[in-house]
């Protein structure tokens, strides 16, 4: 399929795709995305990556940026919060919901983000903490993890009958939040082999998963929306009784 998918269009694609599989139904699992857009050229781009067409998982397809929160995302020192009404929204539709887990999640898009192209959403820090793992690289960069400039644009809970779930929060930045960028990270053999700068005609065409390309959708009306001085609900896809929902929370 080529183009941006309207509302009613990616409810279909996502049931079409629902009725394919058939299978055990395992708990989602947290994982966030980050969308980060570059507006200094007339239309606004996007930072898409390509996986490595080896992975078992959405091979060779252009993705944003994102994966798994983890425990200790959580426990991490930040530069800037996320804002009230982001986090509110966040805490919406959510049983088990805390601000505590809110954080992480935000926190989780900042870290895969960097994990995956060695982008540094942050500021600088005046003292590096002792941290491990991702978090402790990120730290040795001289940055603390700034949440203040994401916005909380979308939320997807993939649908029953798969092996691998996720309840994905998509949030988006500028890129002016960049405060630095670790390179070599992106390698023909790291999990991202190339990384683009795409409007969204640019995307039109690419191998994409479905859900990218419903949220290219919903980015697409969530920026004309704010052209416009707008604000609406956030996007929320999951199945109920049997059939895909969006409905905003």
């Amino acid at each position: 399929m080529t183009g941006l998918p309207s509302e009613n269009e990616r409810l279909e694609l996502l049931n079409r795709e629902a009725r394919r599989h058939a299978g055990k139904s395992g708990r989602p699992v947290d994982a966030a995305t980050l969308i980060i857009l570059d507006r200094t050229g007339r239309e606004p781009r996007l930072l898409m990556g390509r996986r490595h067409k080896n992975h078992r998982f959405m091979p060779d397809v252009f993705v944003f940026p994102g994966g798994r929160s983890e425990a200790g995302d959580a426990r991490v020192p930040v530069a800037g919060a996320l804002d009230e009404a982001n986090l509110q929204r966040l805490m919406l539709a959510s049983p088990r919901a805390n601000p505590s887990r809110m954080k992480r999640l935000a926190l989780a898009a900042i870290r895969e983000t960097f994990e995956e192209t060695g982008i540094v959403i942050g500021r600088k820090a005046e003292a590096t903490p002792t941290l491990t793992g991702p978090w402790g690289e990120f730290a040795a960069t001289g940055h603390l993890p700034d949440l203040s400039g994401l916005t909380f644009m979308a939320r997807a809970i993939t649908p029953p009958r798969r092996p691998k779930r996720f309840d994905t929060r998509f949030f988006a930045v500028e890129s002016t939040a960049i405060a630095h960028q670790v390179p070599d990270i992106v390698t023909p053999e790291s999990e991202l082999t190339e990384l683009a700068w795409l409007t969204l005609d640019d995307t039109k065409d690419l191998p994409l998963p479905l859900i990218t390309r419903v949220m290219l959708g919903e980015l697409r009306e969530w920026l004309a929306a704010r052209e416009n001085g707008s604000t609406g609900g956030i996007p929320f896809y999951r199945e109920r009784h049997g059939r895909m929902e969006r409905n905003l929370i």
